[in-house]
């Protein structure tokens, strides 16, 4: 690619004063533009003229129809609702901060494992009603040592769940789109691209950890007959994005027993309606799609805008760019 010049620059992401220094400086000489993201009428008036945004959500119409607009970088982990045709027909780079909470999001999926290993629920029920004394079959129950991990997405997050993995002595099964994830030392890596079946991972693993992102393509991964290919004393956990899971297909086989249980950050629909069957179920946790973040979350998102914006200029591929494979349409 040819280089490219950065001439005027809007930012809608509260950073605090000290970033958007470290931002101005790397814009620099382009003139930087600062609203707030509800701003409808300074967003407005900015788009009119400039040629690189950091929204702080996904874009929407006022992006995709800015006359100058070439780059925008969304701060945000997913950018599904960004993946339309009219984005990529216009030619617009979009770019992401997936990966900022990588080591988050890789914990949370933990969270839910060893939650769902040790029982936590039935312990605490134990503890609230004052009851020293094991749970019936308690001592039945495998910790997470020995036992086969399946890694559903390679990517920043993914890579994290591997590396945890490992910490926990298990055995891993990764699958991935593409075969770049040198840096996710797995036992056996299975490549979509290659034409191998996630089936073989599903019908290995103790624990599924999906960590891959929502396309057209991924859309209901784990549907009825996948789930159904499952272990029954497997569980299957979700911190990506909840369409990844038919969830019709989930509440049958938790409700009947089919699977040992799951953990799930995201549902579709969300927020998870108060009638879902899911919230009661005994074998089911659920946390409203929020991790704990970072320490340095910000100074990682800046870092990967500062990184883009120096391979925007040099005309070299970007840092979690959307592509056309990417495409979501439902």
């Amino acid at each position: 690619m040819e280089p490219r010049e950065i001439r005027s620059v809007l930012i809608t992401v509260p950073f605090p004063d000290q970033d958007l220094a470290e931002l101005k400086k790397e814009f620099a000489p382009a003139e930087v533009t600062v609203t707030r993201p509800t701003d409808a009428e300074g967003i407005a008036k900015a788009l009119e003229s400039v040629d690189v945004a950091v929204h702080v959500w996904e874009i929407d119409d006022r992006f995709i129809a800015a006359p100058h607009l070439r780059w925008v970088h969304c701060d945000r982990a997913g950018l599904t609702k960004s993946a339309r045709p009219e984005v990529f027909e216009k030619g617009l780079l979009v770019t992401g901060s997936a990966g900022r909470s990588a080591p988050a999001l890789a914990q949370h999926a933990f969270f839910f494992a060893l939650n769902l290993a040790f029982d936590a629920r039935g312990l605490a029920e134990k503890q609230a009603r004052h009851e020293w004394g094991g749970i019936p079959g308690y001592h039945d129950r495998l910790a997470l040592h020995g036992q086969t991990l399946g890694v559903v997405g390679l990517g920043n997050t993914g890579r994290e769940i591997v590396r945890l993995g490992r910490a926990f002595g298990m055995k891993i099964v990764g699958y991935t789109r593409s075969a770049n994830v040198s840096d996710a030392p797995v036992d056996h890596l299975l490549v979509a691209q290659s034409g191998d079946d996630i089936g073989e991972l599903i019908s290995q693993s103790d624990v599924i950890m999906i960590a891959a992102p929502l396309t057209d393509e991924t859309f209901h991964l784990f549907n009825e007959q996948r789930i159904g290919s499952m272990k029954p004393s497997a569980v299957l956990i979700n911190v990506a994005r909840g369409q990844l899971i038919d969830h019709e297909a989930l509440v049958a086989a938790l409700t009947e027993n089919r699977i040992a249980g799951a953990g799930l950050d995201v549902t579709h629909p969300e927020p998870l309606p108060t009638d879902s069957p899911l919230w009661d179920l005994p074998n089911v946790i659920i946390t409203p799609h929020v991790s704990p973040k970072l320490v340095d979350r910000t100074q990682r998102s800046v870092q990967m805008i500062v990184e883009n914006a120096r391979r925007y200029r040099a005309g070299e591929p970007m840092m979690n760019q959307l592509r056309p494979e990417d495409l979501f349409s439902h």
